[in-house]
């Protein structure tokens, strides 16, 4: 049995990425808008935040303001440990 894709990637350092996106439509500039937009992403690179903002900027029409990151990871060091033992039930 292998492992899923989600699972390998958290070992590989890939986190929860939060990022919360304020935004500025051209037809309505005095008006600040605001997206949130989550994925698995690695720190302090984040190539998945900067695949989607330059995706963003290529094809939306919308200004990007600002955004804003909050980043946890998913397995950290003491989150896995070895068993010391196994029991079998029937």
């Amino acid at each position: 049995m292998q492992a899923s894709e989600s699972f390998r990637r958290q070992f590989a350092g890939y986190g929860i990425l939060t990022a919360e996106i304020l935004y500025r439509m051209p037809d309505h500039p005095a008006l600040l808008q605001s997206f949130v937009w989550q994925t698995e992403d690695k720190a302090p690179q984040f190539p998945e935040l900067r695949r989607f903002l330059a995706y963003w900027e290529r094809e939306i029409e919308a200004l990007i303001h600002s955004v804003r990151v909050a980043h946890k990871d998913l397995i950290g060091p003491m989150d896995v440990r070895y068993a010391k033992g196994e029991f079998l039930i029937h």
